[in-house]
């Protein structure tokens, strides 16, 4: 008979070869929820922590590169499937902002090359994404409209935009030969950033307008509603740093001031409605709470706005803003340590896939 030892082996590569079947590349949530908290305690501490989850992330990250790797390699038909499915292709765009947050935070850390390479690789992975997947949307669709198909998970593509900016603000002290070039970009892909949240916003609020609302179709990717605009507002912060005398830079200082106040506002508005959302999902219609890799992108936003909060405050000189952003950080971590327990209980219950009969038989 088969030994236990060879059982487990079995088991455990079983399980892993189903989680990588099953990965989507929202999966990368995970990342950029564990990087903006990291970079929210490296700004407020305590350090410990900050350097804790930049470790976790870092691990995260490369973990699923590599899952991404051998799923992009092994199951081609359902990567053919995800871009042609209008509810799931923009989250793609997980993974370009996953690689620029984490670089964030690395630069923060002191190592700028690893910044570097990091935004390089996310915006090779931005620009590919950025034009495919609206031509995916727009020419490969099957039905007449998308409108059933749009959530929060479209609205990745504002987060790996704005995290483009940041990272090239972030880059902007360490190559002063490219600092008109960075300063350009930075202002360049917040406007981008910007225009498309209007866009894509207006469509998430004609689809909840036009069709019907469930609590299946109500997912935690709603969040990012609120989160996109927390990233808004750090990218404009983070030009608001950069020398006025830039070109760039002075042409729209004034603009991007007023647009962080409006849209930390709006953030702010959307919090209050995302809770009742989820109150009328979980509490009135029973909907049951379990941990789903999706939930990574409600803890995101929560660090995100934190975050966004301290660095436009600091910018802006508008004094309650830190002590405010503490507290959201404190919310981001009591929400991250939640989920990461949740996941964790998930994975050690998770029973391993059937096995063929002939494995189950061995010399007698």
């Amino acid at each position: 008979m088969v030994t236990d030892g060879d059982g487990g082996r079995t088991r455990s590569g079983g399980r892993v070869a189903a989680a990588i079947r099953d990965l989507h590349p929202t999966y990368f949530a995970f990342v950029m929820a564990t990087g903006i908290i990291s970079t929210g305690t490296f700004l407020t501490g305590p350090s410990w922590l900050s350097q804790a989850l930049l470790v976790i992330a870092s691990t995260g990250f490369v973990v699923l590169v590599v899952a991404l790797v051998i799923w992009l390699a092994r199951y081609r038909s359902r990567v053919v499937a995800e871009f042609h499915a209008p509810e799931r292709v923009f989250g793609f765009f997980a993974i370009s902002a996953s690689c620029d947050l984490l670089g964030a935070r690395f630069a923060a850390a002191g190592h700028p090359m690893v910044t570097t390479v990091l935004a390089c690789a996310a915006g090779a992975v931005w620009f590919v994404l950025t034009y495919g997947v609206p031509a995916s949307v727009l020419l490969g669709r099957q039905r007449d409209s998308v409108l059933g198909g749009i959530d929060g998970t479209w609205l990745l593509w504002v987060v790996a935009t704005q995290s483009l900016s940041i990272d090239a603000s972030t880059l902007f002290p360490v190559w002063p030969s490219q600092s008109r070039l960075l300063a350009t970009a930075a202002v360049a892909l917040w406007g981008i950033g910007l225009m498309l949240y209007v866009l894509l916003v207006s469509s998430i609020w004609q689809r909840w307008l036009t069709v019907a609302m469930t609590p299946a179709t109500l997912s935690p990717p709603y969040w990012i509603l609120m989160g996109a605009t927390g990233i808004i507002v750090l990218a404009g912060s983070d030009i608001l740093t950069l020398p006025g005398s830039l070109p760039a830079v002075s042409a729209i200082a004034g603009f991007v001031k007023g647009t962080c106040m409006v849209f930390w506002s709006f953030g702010t508005w959307w919090i209050p409605l995302l809770i009742v959302l989820g109150f009328w999902r979980h509490v009135l219609r029973q909907w049951p709470l379990h941990y789903d890799p999706a939930l990574w992108t409600v803890v995101f936003p929560v660090g995100m706005y934190g975050v966004a909060t301290r660095s436009f405050g600091k910018a802006a000189g508008i004094g309650f803003m830190e002590p405010l952003s503490r507290a959201v950080l404190w919310v981001a971590v009591a929400a991250w340590l939640l989920t990461a327990a949740a996941g964790l209980a998930r994975l050690a219950r998770r029973p391993a896939p059937a096995r063929h009969a002939s494995d189950l038989t061995g010399a007698t």
